[in-house]
Formats: C-alpha cells, sequence, structure tokens
C-alpha cells in the first residue's frame, strides 16, 4: 500500500487523510504548519453587507469570535462553503475557484448593501481585498489567523522516507516542504500540490515528480490521487 504524507494543517489534516485512507492509500498526518488565531474579543461588522472566506480556517477563526450569522457568505470552494453552513451560516454561495474567481463571482453576485469584509490570514495567498476595490466594489479586510512552522521533529521527518506521495494544500507549508526535502536529499517521493501557487517553491526540486491539481480544490488533488500512478 502506498503511503501518503499529508502536511496541511489540523483540522483539515485529518479529514484529507479520511479521504487518502478511502482512495486505498496509508495516509500519514505530519503536518508543516499550525494555524492560530490572531486577535481577540467581538469583531466590528458595523456597515458589512456581507463576508468573504477564502478558507475554512477563517471560518472557524471568525465562528469563536462573532455569534453573527445572518450575513451572506461568499466562499472561495466547497470545503470553505460546507464549513460556513456547519457554522450556522444560512446564505453561502462557493465561486468552486480560488481568490481570482472568488472576485468574479462576488462581482457578478454581489447585491448588498455595505461593504464586504475579507475573513483571512495575515499572509493571504491572494489579494481578495484589493481585486474586489479594483472592481469598484467596497471591501475590507480582517485578519483573523496566521499560519506558523510546525515544530516537526527531524527523526519524525526522518521517519517519513517511506513516503510515496506528499499532498502540498498551502504555499506556506510548500516553503517549509521545499527546505525539508532540500535538507533530506534521501526522500524522493511524488508531491500532488493543490494550485500553481503551491507548486512554485518546489519546482526546483527536480529529481521528483511534481503535479497541480486541475483545480484549487479539495476534490481535485483527490482526483489527481486517485488517478496516480507511481513510476514505471
Amino acid at each position: 500500500m502506498r503511503t501518503v504524507w499529508i502536511t496541511r494543517a489540523l483540522p483539515g489534516a485529518r479529514a484529507t487523510a479520511e479521504r487518502v485512507a478511502a482512495l486505498g492509500f496509508e495516509p500519514t498526518v505530519a503536518p508543516l504548519i499550525e494555524i492560530h488565531p490572531t486577535g481577540v474579543g467581538p469583531i466590528d461588522l458595523a456597515g458589512a453587507g456581507a463576508l468573504a472566506f477564502t478558507s475554512a480556517n477563517g471560518v472557524r477563526a471568525f465562528s469563536a469570535r462573532s455569534d453573527v450569522r445572518h450575513l451572506p457568505v461568499f466562499a472561495v470552494g466547497a470545503a470553505t462553503a460546507r464549513s460556513a453552513r456547519s457554522a450556522g451560516f444560512e446564505n453561502v454561495s462557493s465561486a468552486e475557484g480560488d481568490v481570482a474567481a472568488l472576485a468574479v463571482f462576488i462581482q457578478a453576485a454581489s447585491r448588498q448593501s455595505g461593504f464586504i469584509l475579507h475573513i483571512g490570514a495575515a499572509e493571504p495567498a491572494g489579494d481578495l481585498a484589493g481585486a474586489l476595490t479594483a472592481m469598484g466594489i467596497p471591501t475590507r479586510r480582517l485578519d483573523v489567523y496566521e499560519s506558523v512552522e510546525a515544530p516537526l521533529a527531524r527523526k519524525a521527518v526522518t521517519g517519513l522516507a517511506a513516503a510515496d506521495i506528499i499532498l502540498a494544500h498551502s504555499p506556506r507549508a510548500a516553503v517549509i516542504l521545499a527546505r525539508v526535502l532540500v535538507q533530506i536529499p534521501h526522500l524522493r517521493p511524488d508531491i500532488l500540490c493543490l494550485s500553481p501557487a503551491v507548486a512554485a517553491p518546489l519546482e526546483a526540486l527536480v529529481e521528483r515528480r511534481l503535479a497541480v491539481a486541475a483545480a484549487p480544490t479539495e476534490d481535485a488533488i483527490m482526483a489527481l490521487l486517485a488517478a496516480w500512478r507511481p513510476p514505471a
């Protein structure tokens, strides 16, 4: 049975592990990043007409600080939309894409008064607020969490030498992964990436097979994994 190293942060890594196992692989959960909430206390939503979430982590961090659930929600993809509905939001729509797709989706669908509040990370993968502002849609950004490097012990990384495939879900994790693979050159797994932005820090590792999912979604990277075949 081929082993798959899941590098994404908890709790999302657990859901990925369940899907990996269902495909007939042996999942190994060893996150390279951790999600830490930033800020405390209630969130000021005065004047906000809708919320935009670009990750389930943003939904969780927001929900820990606010009981507001009546505002419309624009989600970047299906997983984020599911997280928003699970948190109690009822008016949720999904762009089923990346940050650029979400901006276009909001431009076409937004009918509310007030500004869009983008709830996201301290180091976002894309500039949603900037894109929407350029489209003439009033938008503000609120950082509610940050991604920090997980304390992955050297022996734990060495123990992953048996991994046949690595799943990389975020640019931040990919940067750390690239450093790990350079430091431990005997690791030779294939690397499957959620998006081109995730693949970019890993492209210099030419001795490894690298592939990018057809869309930046969990369903797409699972489809890529399901179809993946070991080198002849």
